[in-house]
C-alpha cells in the first residue's frame, strides 16, 4: 500500500557541494529527511522502473534513512533499488555501482568527513547516473522543491533485513542487497599493477593505513591485507562504527596526528595513509614526510602512466580553484590540457565525461580519476603504492625529485571553523568590495598584479558558476584565497588558501608556515580576519 502523507516545507534545506547537511537531530524532525527524499523524487524525470542505488558511510542514522528511502522509492516508482550490505557504500563505490550497473541515479547518506553520532552530523546527496553529484541545475530544483512541498509518498512495507545478501520484494519492488567490497576491489584490480604492489609487501615494504572507524575500512582490509598480501594490522581501525569511534574522521594533520607522529619516528613504516567518514578523501605521509594534497595531485599526474590502467597517457588533469597550481607544470610539460574548477567534485563531471580529463584534484585531500565521478581515497593510496613498488624509491625521494624537476608550491589552507555567518559574509564581502583597486598596489614586498571573483565558465556545457572565491595573486607566482565552505554544518567555515611558488633552483627545503609568513601577514591585512572572526588563530591548518 502507498500512503499520500501531508507535510510542510522546512526551509533550510539547501543542498550544498555535496548534498545537503545538517545534525542528527535536525534530520530526525518529523518529515524532515522525507521532505528532502521526496524533493529529489520530484525534481527528476524519467525514473519510473528504473534502478536506483542507496547507501551510506555506516554513521548514526544511516540504517533509518535507509530503510525511508527504499520505501520512498517503491512508492515513487523505481522498479529495483540496490544497497550495499549493512547499508555500507563508499561515495566512490556507490559511483561505481551506478555505472556499472547503469542505474538511473544514487542517495548517498553520509556527511564525508565530519562527525557522526547522536548529536553529530549527517547528510544526504544525489549522484546522477554518470555516478557523480547532481549538478547545480538539479541542486536547485531540489531546493525549490523543499520550499513548496506539501506532501510525500511511502510504501506501507515491512523493515528489508539489509545485512543480508539477497533479493527481497518490497512493494512490488526488488530490492538487492549486495556486498558492498566486491565490484570496487575488481575495478582497483583492473586499473592497478597488483602483483608489482604484492611483490613489494613479500619483501618488506610496511604500510600503516588508517581507516578511521569508517566506510574505508572494509575495502582496504580486503585490498591491502587479503589480495596484496599486506601482513595483517596493515589496514588498521577497520570496523566502520556510527559514531567513528568517537573521532573526528577527517584525514588531516589534527585529527590523523597520530599517524604523522608515527611516520615522523624513527621506527616508521615505508608509508602511511588514511581516508575519511565516507572514503572520498586520503592523508598520504611517507617516512619522514607529508605530502599535501596539492602535491599528492601533481606527483600521481607525472607517474600515473606506470600504473597498467593509465598507461597510455593522460587525456588531461583538472584541479579546484583552491588547489595549489604544482599540477599545472605537470601538464605543461605533457602537453595536456589544465583545467581549473569551482571547488566541488561535481564540476569534473562534465571534463571527465568529455574525454578532456583523466586526473583530477582538490586541496581538500580529494583525488580521482576517470574510473568513477568521485573523489576515491583508497584509489589515490593504491596509485601511490603503484608508483612506490615501480619506482623502488621511498615517498620522500619521489617528492623531492618532483620538486627538483617542477619547482616547488609552499602551500597551505588555514581553517577558521563555525564563524557566525553574518560576520563570515561581511568579511567576503568586504573584500570583493575592493577588488578593483588592489592591482598595482603593494603589501609590503608583495606587489598585487591581479584580484578577482573567481567565475567559471564551464567549457563542455557552457554554465557559468559565480563567486567561487576570492583570488588575489602577487607577482612570482603567490596568491592567496578567501573562501566560505558549504561542508560544515553549523555557522560558516572560513578558508584561507596560501601559497608561493619557489622555482626549482630556488629554496626548496624551507618550512611551510616560516616560507609563508609573509602571505600569512598579507591575508590578515587584506581581509581583517581578526576583526571580522573574533579568532587570534586558525582552527585547523593543513
Amino acid at each position: 500500500m502507498i500512503r499520500t502523507v501531508e507535510t510542510k516545507p522546512y526551509d533550510d534545506q539547501k543542498p550544498g557541494t555535496s548534498g545537503l547537511r545538517k545534525k542528527v537531530p535536525v534530520f530526525q524532525q518529523p518529515n524532515y529527511a522525507e521532505n528532502f527524499i521526496q524533493s529529489v523524487f520530484d525534481s527528476l524525470e524519467g525514473f519510473e522502473g528504473k534502478e536506483l542505488v542507496i547507501g551510506g558511510d555506516g554513521r548514526y542514522f544511516n540504517r533509518e534513512v535507509i530503510q525511508i528511502a527504499i520505501a520512498m522509492a517503491a512508492a515513487n516508482g523505481f522498479g529495483s533499488v540496490i544497497v550495499g550490505r549493512g547499508g555500507i557504500l563508499s561515495t566512490p563505490a556507490a559511483s561505481h555501482i551506478i555505472r556499472k550497473y547503469k542505474a538511473f541515479g544514487g542517495i548517498i547518506l553520509s556527511a564525508s568527513h565530519n562527525p557522526g553520532g547522536p548529536h553529530e552530523d549527517f547528510g544526504i546527496k544525489y549522484n546522477i547516473g554518470n555516478g557523480g553529484p547532481a549538478p547545480e541545475k538539479i541542486t536547485d530544483a531540489i531546493f525549490a522543491r523543499t520550499k513548496a512541498i506539501s506532501s510525500y509518498k511511502i510504501a506501507d512495507i515491512p523493515q528489508i533485513d539489509i545485512d543480508r545478501i539477497g533479493e527481497f520484494d518490497a512493494g512490488g519492488m526488488k530490492v538487492k542487497i549486495i556486498d558492498p567490497v566486491t565490484d570496487y576491489a575488481e575495478l582497483m584490480e583492473s586499473l592497478f599493477d597488483f602483483d608489482a604492489i604484492r611483490a613489494n609487501f613479500k619483501y618488506g615494504f610496511r604500510m600503516a593505513f588508517d581507516a578511521m572507524h569508517a566506510v574505508t575500512g572494509p575495502y582496504a582490509r580486503e585490498i591491502l591485507e587479503l589480495r596484496l598480501g599486506a601482513p595483517k594490522g596493515t589496514a588498521r581501525n577497520f570496523k566502520p562504527l556510527p559514531d567513528f569511534g568517537g573521532h573526528h574522521p577527517d584525514p588531516n594533520l589534527v585529527h590523523a596526528k597520530h599517524l604523522y607522529d608515527e611516520m615522523m619516528g624513527p621506527d616508521a613504516p615505508d608509508f602511511g595513509a588514511a581516508s575519511d567518514g565516507d572514503g572520498d578523501r586520503n592523508l598520504i605521509i611517507g617516512k619522514g614526510i607529508f605530502v599535501t594534497p596539492s602535491d599528492s595531485l601533481a606527483i600521481l599526474a607525472a607517474n600515473a602512466h606506470l600504473a597498467p590502467g593509465y598507461k597510455d597517457g593522460l587525456k588531461g588533469i583538472a584541479r579546484s580553484m583552491p588547489t595549489s597550481g604544482a599540477a599545472d607544470r605537470v601538464a605543461e610539460k605533457m602537453g595536456v590540457g589544465m583545467y581549473e574548477t569551482p571547488t566541488g567534485w561535481k564540476f569534473f563531471g562534465n571534463l571527465l565525461d568529455a574525454g578532456m580529463a583523466t586526473i583530477c584534484g582538490e586541496e581538500s585531500a580529494g583525488t580521482g580519476s576517470d574510473h568513477v565521478r568521485e573523489k576515491d581515497g583508497l584509489w589515490a593510496v593504491l596509485l601511490w603504492l603503484n608508483i612506490l613498488a615501480l619506482r623502488g624509491e621511498s615517498a620522500k625521494q619521489i617528492v623531492e625529485k618532483h620538486w627538483a624537476e617542477y619547482g616547488r608550491n609552499y602551500y597551505s589552507r588555514h581553517d577558521y571553523e563555525e564563524v557566525e555567518t553574518e560576520r563570515a559574509n561581511a568579511l567576503i564581502d568586504g573584500l570583493r568590495g575592493k577588488l578593483a583597486s588592489l592591482p598595482g598596489t603593494s603589501i609590503g614586498d608583495l606587489k598585487i598584479v591581479a584580484a578577482d571573483d573567481f567565475q567559471y565558465d564551464d567549457p563542455v556545457d557552457g554554465s557559468v558558476s559565480k563567486h567561487q572565491g576570492i583570488r588575489v595573486m602577487f607577482e612570482g607566482g603567490s596568491r592567496v584565497v578567501f573562501r566560505l565552505s558549504g561542508t560544515g554544518t553549523s555557522g560558516a567555515t572560513l578558508r584561507v588558501y596560501i601559497e608561493r611558488y619557489e622555482p626549482k633552483d630556488g629554496r626548496l627545503d624551507l618550512e611551510t608556515q616560516a616560507a609563508l609568513a609573509d602571505l600569512i601577514a598579507a591575508a590578515e591585512t587584506l581581509a581583517g580576519i581578526k576583526k571580522h572572526t573574533g579568532r587570534d588563530k586558525p582552527t585547523v591548518i593543513t
